[in-house]
């Protein structure tokens, strides 16, 4: 099975820049861009949503102060330097959620779930070649999203409480031969590898049950640390865009965070999206043998 599984991923590892150019042209084909629009418009209107549901129902579990430092730290994932302001009205959510009532609570349900909903009619159409073979019955896409909301919810308690204690950690120091050595340096980088290992496993997660049909693991892998990788250079370039040359606050005025997280969300997608063309064009490239059988498959299988 391993000497199988590396004859297949033989001409990727011969040709992976040929292989990254096969996948572009794909992604291109299957107009990716535009469905990478429509995820990210449908998740700036979950993510508040989401936001306030996952928090609400974690803060009963979570001191709430530690929560929405957890939820600040890994938005910044997302978002980079918009964190703040949302966390901010996460807060103020918060302090007045005595006055919501069943049809608010309803709403940022239905809401939440609009993402995902989007979000799998896009890989639907990167995965179109799984159309013939396999279905997915329309009361599983329509719990799928709830189900995967309530697996996020205890991903972030889990996340929240092990970054709590790693904090904790950066607080002590050891003491050897008379010399103090202090832990902050080595918490730091744990929760960064914590926060780096969460992102790939969610990605991993998504793409395992977002397509139709059974993933294998380590295809879904394979475009979780493409995703993944891609994001954290896409990240650290934004913010220093952001930080730098950025005049956005000056063109839009009080609607520079709105457009500052949905184009991060876009960003996110896009990149999001195209992890998953590169599972399908690994899967082609199983079924060929070879990477000139990808070559123009997009447009051929549509």
């Amino acid at each position: 099975m391993i000497r199988s599984s590396y004859l297949h991923a033989a001409p990727l590892l011969r040709h992976p820049l040929k292989f990254a150019w096969e996948a572009l042209k794909a992604f291109k084909a299957n107009q990716g861009l535009l469905l990478a629009g429509a995820v990210a418009y449908y998740a700036l209107l979950s993510i508040v949503p989401l936001l306030i549901v996952s928090v609400i129902a974690l803060s009963h579990v979570i001191d709430q102060e530690a929560l929405l430092g957890a939820v600040g730290r890994y938005l910044a994932w997302l978002l980079p330097g918009q964190s703040g302001a949302l966390v901010a009205e996460l807060s103020n959510f918060l302090t007045h959620r005595d006055v919501m009532g069943p049809v608010l609570v309803a709403t940022m349900i239905f809401f939440s779930s609009l993402a995902f909903t989007v979000l799998e009619s896009a890989m639907a159409v990167i995965f179109h070649h799984r159309k013939a073979d396999h279905s997915r019955h329309l009361l599983v896409s329509a719990v799928m999203p709830y189900i995967y909301i309530l697996c996020l919810c205890v991903g972030l308690l889990l996340v929240t409480l092990v970054s709590g204690a790693l904090q904790v950690i950066g607080q002590e120091s050891v003491d050897l031969f008379g010399y103090s050595w202090p832990l902050s340096g080595v918490s730091g980088v744990l929760l960064y590898l914590l926060g780096l290992g969460g992102e790939i496993f969610m990605l991993t997660s998504l793409y395992l049950v977002m397509p139709v049909g059974r993933l294998r693991l380590r295809h879904a892998l394979l475009g979780g640390v493409t995703a993944a990788l891609l994001w954290e250079v896409t990240r650290r370039l934004l913010v220093w865009y952001f930080s730098t040359l950025s005049q956005v606050n000056v063109v839009y005025g009080s609607l520079t965070t709105a457009i500052v997280v949905l184009l991060s969300l876009e960003i996110a997608a896009t990149l999001v999206l195209f992890g998953a063309q590169v599972i399908a064009q690994f899967e082609r490239l199983e079924r060929t043998g070879g990477l000139g059988g990808i070559e123009g498959e997009g447009e051929v299988d549509r």
